[in-house]
């Protein structure tokens, strides 16, 4: 097991780690930018170092700073978080290099899933369902327009090289196309530091579904279950859930089991998350792996009952995952998770400012997770969410009540919040029914 583990990240995920180190007996090392000098999570480690000014690629982004703190605290592993380096390959070898251990998969992965295309194709050759997609588009107008015809409007425009909805496009005819494309590229590179971006078909008012997987360093992986993430603001997810509402339970059962074996089958090797698309007619078609811990990790944790950020850094250390995880996983309940935004949610766009009231709810059934507290300052330098809200029920219907009487008993003040935003999607009746899909909260939010 890990002597002292670096986690290289920040906020919310930063306290969420600290806190698994701390019930695991292992000691803990916490970085922070200077616009993060005295934020709550700092608290929850054993030792702190400053790593850089307040810009992500100066601090957060900033191999080098890591490795040196890895170096001078003496830690033996390196805990991600999520965003920043966690699916960085080249990160995660020098770390290995370092003499310390990646807290995630192997770079191998990092390598093969971080890229879209090739992360298809992997897919595709092991037998799970793709749907229409492109290679990466080069320079060629002519070339261009053959691919979008080949797959059909509507398109979307994809970055290869990076998630969270940055620089996704829609193209809905031929004139569309080529601005949407240079477009993505622009954010891409600007986003990841890679132009890559590709085709694929558009669906009208799918549904997000993804597969937990676990895996270890001899050869098993197991899935723990599905997610519904269909809820989202700019191809960014905003409500999930545990387990998927209104879904064939049987087909849904098969393809975990599917992809289980899959992973299994190539060798993957700690956690990771297989988003899938889900058409109106129930059928799946593959969208991506993410190689790490995902935000909405808490609601499979709720479900479960299991530590996903303890079975990792176990898996990571060398165990199997037979004494990871019990003999059979079961799920109880339902769980709903709302990410709380400063922002305006008209527009979506951040509204950072000074948090002069941050009253987060106290309830039975509902976990808070984190990295802001009163009077402490949201920047334009990461991401805008302020918390995630959790609700554990024991059915989907109570959970959605706990969660929505929660929400409206969390005061803020100082910025804009979704807040209200997540109330009227809470509320609707489409959301109770179980009828989401990815476009449901811009047609509520007019």
């Amino acid at each position: 097991m890990f002597h002292k583990v670096l986690v290289a990240n920040r906020g919310a995920v930063a306290a969420r780690v600290l806190r698994t180190l701390t019930r695991m007996g292992i000691a803990s090392v916490a970085v922070y930018s200077e616009a993060d000098a005295g934020a709550p999570y700092l608290a929850e480690a054993g030792e702190t170092y400053c790593i850089g000014a307040a810009p992500a690629r100066e601090s957060y982004l900033n191999q080098q700073a890591l490795l040196d703190v890895v170096r001078r605290s003496g830690a033996d592993g390196v805990h991600p978080g999520y965003g920043f380096l966690s699916e960085n390959p080249e990160f995660a070898t020098r770390v290995e290099q370092a003499g310390a251990r990646f807290i995630g998969p192997s770079a191998r992965w990092l390598e093969a899933m971080g890229h879209k295309t090739r992360a298809r194709e992997l897919a595709a050759r092991h037998g799970l369902p793709v749907g229409q997609g492109s290679p990466v588009l080069g320079d060629d107008p002519l070339q261009m327009r053959e691919h979008a015809r080949s797959i059909g409007f509507p398109l979307l425009v994809k970055p290869a090289g990076g998630g969270g909805g940055i620089g996704m496009l829609v193209a809905r005819d031929e004139e569309q196309l080529q601005a949407s494309v240079e477009r993505a590229r622009s954010m891409a590179l600007r986003g990841f530091a890679n132009g890559d971006v590709y085709l694929e078909k558009y669906l009208e008012r799918p549904r997000h579904v993804e597969f937990q997987l676990l895996g270890d360093r001899h050869g098993k992986v197991r899935h723990l279950f599905d997610r519904d993430c269909s809820v989202q603001r700019r191809h960014q997810k905003v409500l999930e859930e545990a387990c998927a509402p209104r879904v064939d339970r049987q087909r849904v059962h098969a393809l975990a089991e599917q992809i289980a074996a899959t992973f299994a089958g190539m060798g993957y090797d700690n956690i990771g998350t297989v988003e899938m698309l889900m058409g109106a007619d129930g059928s799946f078609s593959f969208l991506e792996t993410n190689t790490r811990l995902q935000v909405e990790h808490g609601v499979t944790e709720e479900v479960t009952g299991l530590d996903l950020v303890a079975a990792q850094i176990r898996s990571a250390a060398g165990q199997a995952l037979g004494d990871i995880l019990p003999p059979e996983v079961r799920v109880d309940g339902h769980a709903i998770e709302a990410r709380v935004y400063a922002e305006d949610s008209r527009r979506f766009l951040p509204s950072p400012g000074t948090l002069s009231t941050f009253r987060p709810p106290r309830r039975p059934g509902i976990r808070i997770e984190t990295g802001y507290a009163q009077g402490r300052e949201v920047t334009t330098h990461y991401d805008p969410m302020l918390a995630k809200v959790i609700a554990h029920a024991p059915t989907r219907e109570a959970a959605i009540d706990l969660l929505r009487d929660a929400l409206r008993e969390f005061d803020i003040a100082g910025v804009k919040t979704n807040l209200a935003a997540l109330d009227q999607v809470l509320s609707s009746s489409a959301f109770r029914d179980g009828d989401v899909h990815t476009g449901l909260l811009s047609e509520l939010i007019r």
